[in-house]
């Protein structure tokens, strides 16, 4: 294999929209240009009211759906999903730089997503993408349902017409009980005009399912919409907020200010936002990949977030992540590659160049009632009820995780969901499972039942479940077990060891220690099912040397297992049967003895 045939290969597997040009045709094209243009009509609004939420001008969500959404794309490992600017993301990004001044929260905004970038990348070259996947999902669930509650209690002052109530550093709950405590003074033409927009949005979207597709881009037409009624009505006299001037000019590249108190004072944060922006893309992109069938990278996909994030800091970009709504769009228009996505922030990219000027009519209120229906959206009364029913497990995380986005605050819930995450799978995956094994009067070799013979000579156990030291308390248990059955007349234990799984030095300690009493105790020991890993970690502990080439069965490729192998060896060893030894049986010594898996 040349040097460029390998690099070739290597620019594939970093760069999958590179790989998706291979097979690229003009019908893909035609499907990623009508994708990439729907996914627009609905970014541009989606954007502005994101970096609303965060207290930031409409254009730095613009800037994110256009730079964000063109890197993740090239780097994506599934084909359909959309990054960008993101409604959790951005509530959490509040939650981190509310109490900065307004004059030095656009400087956070682009350092968090610089320090979010870079946690994203570290994760994705140690290499530890795949531990996402013991991050329960209900930490999800958990945080979408809080999430969403606070959206609704962080827009409510816009939605009313309302000055902001309390200061940026107040929590979400204070802001919104000084909110309703001044409701008598909302500004009804404001108010209107928020409850306007969301009808309109309904009632395009009713007209849409009445047609059976998406004929009317429904978030960009009541955008449009209010925004001509205000200007029309000279509503922006009267009192309604609008978003004001949005600069009709694209992001120019410069570093983020790399300050060292504002980077202590975020880590902790950038940490949760890392986290949560990985949780919600590969949720995204796993939910795709189960109606496409495509297969996925998991540290491909960290990695790409990681390079959109890092490199949004690069042209003043907000932290963002996998969108939700975007993506499903992308792929029910019929999204075929990545490059749908670079087609999109084209797309939002002439828009703004083009249209920024008429957006400053865009009222405040009418992007609040979007995102209330966002916040609506998000939340699915189903699939809480099912993650409640199905376990404790999960119950007590998703019930965790929401009531302290609410009370304490979003970034810190995420962290608080990740470790319970891990508190409670840790335990889980450290139990390992014994079974005892038994041989019929026919000569089947099957786990034992409660009416079985039992045979005082013999001793059979299988040990299930991974043998480190995680584990260590339930294997000492069985252990225990297995010695407290060892009678007078015992003369072989067998361990079965085809289902231990990855052994650690706890493990192989807790072992052998329990191998050296029995043979102090003057029982042989058989080991059987030794799979090659496992024989290898007995090869450098020297519990090979311990137990003797002959007391060792290795696991067979073959029928005659070496189960089998070692229980017939066992036979061998005992010097007087018991009176149920299917040895006794004829049929037994003449057609031998079968295990039953």
């Amino acid at each position: 294999m040349t040097i460029w045939s390998t690099a070739l290969r290597e620019l594939y597997r970093r760069v999958p929209a590179v790989y998706s040009l291979r097979h690229y045709n003009l019908s893909t094209a035609r499907a990623d240009l009508i994708a990439g243009i729907s996914v627009a009509t609905v970014a541009v609004p989606q954007a502005m009211a994101y970096a609303m939420i965060a207290g930031l001008p409409a254009e730095y969500g613009l800037y994110t759906a256009i730079v964000m959404t063109a890197i993740g794309a090239l780097f994506d490992s599934s084909r359909q999903l959309i990054n960008g600017p993101t409604n959790a993301i951005s509530i959490a990004l509040l939650s981190a730089i509310g109490a900065f001044p307004q004059d030095e929260r656009i400087r956070a905004a682009v350092l968090m997503a610089f320090l979010v970038g870079a946690i994203q990348i570290g994760i994705s070259l140690l290499r530890l993408g795949d531990l996402t996947r013991y991050i329960s999902h209900s930490v999800i669930v958990g945080f979408t349902a809080g999430a969403s509650i606070l959206l609704v209690m962080d827009q409510m002052k816009n939605l009313l017409g309302l000055e902001a109530a309390g200061g940026p550093h107040d929590h979400f709950l204070y802001r919104f009980g000084l909110t309703i405590s001044h409701i008598d003074r909302m500004h009804w033409p404001t108010l209107e005009v928020g409850i306007a927009s969301v009808l309109l949005v309904l009632g395009l979207r009713w007209v849409n399912a009445l047609l059976g597709r998406r004929l009317f881009p429904d978030l960009l037409l009541a955008v449009v919409a209010m925004a001509v009624a205000t200007a029309f009505l000279g509503l922006d006299h009267q009192g309604v907020k609008v978003v004001g001037d949005i600069p009709a000019k694209l992001p120019f590249p410069q570093l983020p200010p790399l300050e060292a108190d504002k980077l202590r004072s975020l880590a902790g944060s950038g940490l949760a936002i890392a986290l949560l922006g990985l949780l919600e893309a590969i949720s995204m992109a796993k939910a795709i990949a189960a109606v496409t069938g495509q297969k996925l990278d998991m540290n491909q996909q960290c990695l790409s977030e990681g390079f959109a994030n890092l490199g949004g800091s690069l042209f003043q970009c907000m932290p963002g992540s996998g969108s939700l709504t975007r993506s499903a769009i992308n792929q029910q228009v019929g999204g075929q590659t990545q490059w749908s996505g670079v087609v999109s922030a084209g797309a939002v990219a002439l828009i703004m160049l083009f249209f920024a000027p008429y957006a400053r009519f865009i009222p405040r209120s009418a992007l609040a009632g979007i995102l209330m229906l966002t916040a609506a959206r998000m939340v699915r009364p189903r699939e809480i009820r099912y993650h409640l029913r199905v376990s404790r497990f999960d119950a007590v995380i998703v019930l965790v995780t929401a009531v302290s986005a609410v009370a304490i605050s979003i970034e810190f819930c995420v962290l608080i969901g990740v470790v319970m995450s891990f508190l409670l799978v840790v335990p889980r995956t450290g139990q390992m499972l014994l079974t005892e094994f038994a041989v019929g009067r026919d000569g089947a070799i099957h786990e034992r039942l409660d009416e079985d013979d039992i045979c005082g000579r013999i001793l059979i156990f299988g040990l299930e479940g991974e043998m480190y030291f995680g584990s260590s308390q339930s294997l000492e248990k069985h252990l225990e077990t297995i010695e407290d059955r060892v009678l007078p007349e015992t003369q072989v234990v067998v361990f079965r060891l085809k289902r231990a799984r990855r052994p650690d030095a706890a493990g192989m300690k807790l072992l052998e220690g329990c191998i050296e009493r029995l043979k102090a105790r003057g029982v042989h020991v058989l080991v059987c099912g030794v799979r090659s890993e496992f024989f290898e970690c007995m090869t450098r502990c020297g519990l090979d040397e311990t137990l003797g080439e002959a007391q060792i069965f290795l696991e067979r490729p073959v029928r005659l297992t070496s189960t089998l192998l070692a229980i017939e060896h066992a036979y061998t060893l005992v010097t007087q049967p018991c009176p149920t030894c299917p040895r006794r049986e004829a049929a037994v010594r003449e057609r031998g003895m079968y295990y039953v898996p």
